[in-house]
Formats: C-alpha cells, structure tokens, sequence
C-alpha cells in the first residue's frame, strides 16, 4: 500500500503542477486583459485548488507511513529525516493555505480584475513554495521524478 500511495502522490504532482501553472496563466492574462470572470476561470481555479487538497490527503497518509519519517530526537541530525519530517510537510501546509486562501478571498470579491488579481498572487506564492519543498531527485533526498 506504501508503494501505491507514494507513486499515486509522487505521480499527481505532475497534474496538480499543470493545473497551477494554468490557473496562474490564466489569471494573469485575464487580469490584466480586463476580462470578465467567466464560469470556466472559477472552475480551473477550484480545480487547481482540489488536487492540492487530494495531495494534501495523499500526503498525510504518507507522513504517518512512511520509513523516511522518524519521530525521533535524533531526525534532526539527518538532512534527508529532517526535511521529510518537517520541511517538507511544513512548507507545504503553508502552500495548500495559501492557495486555498486565494480561492476564497477571489469568490467573494465582485470586481472582475481582483478576483483575477487574488488568484494570481496567491496560487502564485503557493506554487513556488511548492516548487521549492517538492523532494526534486537534485536534491538527493531519495526520491525521484515519479
């Protein structure tokens, strides 16, 4: 069940990076073009937002089961133990925040161009963040693209 999860969360990144990455764009452009916020935007947005809730799922179960983190005084002293334990998860949960923070704010807004503007800054801090805490096989934390 390990395996599964892990290839499933590590797999997923992919889609939910893709679907940020859109959502970004398309705040953008639509913002600063002066567009109308249109049903399709409010659903990229919220499906950008629902796979990071899906990774977030993934993740915890991962964080409860996983050999690489060890509830131990002795985790700190390891890079590798010390970023799954805290670094990762951490930065994450800040992510996920500020993403779901975004959406929220933007739906209640009335002005086309803030709406626009909130997601765009938000889903924008989320996904560097997440660019950075992703354990990227350059790091050499053990893990791979997959």
């Amino acid at each position: 069940m390990y395996k599964m999860l892990l290839h499933s969360h590590s797999g997923l990144r992919w889609i939910l990076i893709a679907l940020l990455i859109a959502a970004i764009f398309n705040a953008l452009t639509r913002w600063l073009g002066g567009k109308e916020h249109r049903e399709k935007d409010r659903k990229l947005a919220l499906f950008a937002m629902v796979f990071t809730h899906i990774q977030l799922l993934l993740g915890l179960i991962l964080y409860v089961i996983s050999p690489k983190v060890i509830f131990a005084a002795e985790s700190m002293k390891s890079p590798i133990t010390r970023f799954f334990l805290v670094e990762h998860i951490t930065v994450m949960l800040i992510a996920i925040a500020l993403i779901t923070i975004g959406y929220v704010k933007a739906k209640k807004v009335v002005e086309d161009d803030k709406k626009f503007r909130r997601i765009f800054v938000y889903y924008l801090a989320g996904f560097v963040l997440m660019m950075i805490a992703i354990p990227w096989p350059f790091y050499n934390y053990g893990a791979g693209w997959f």
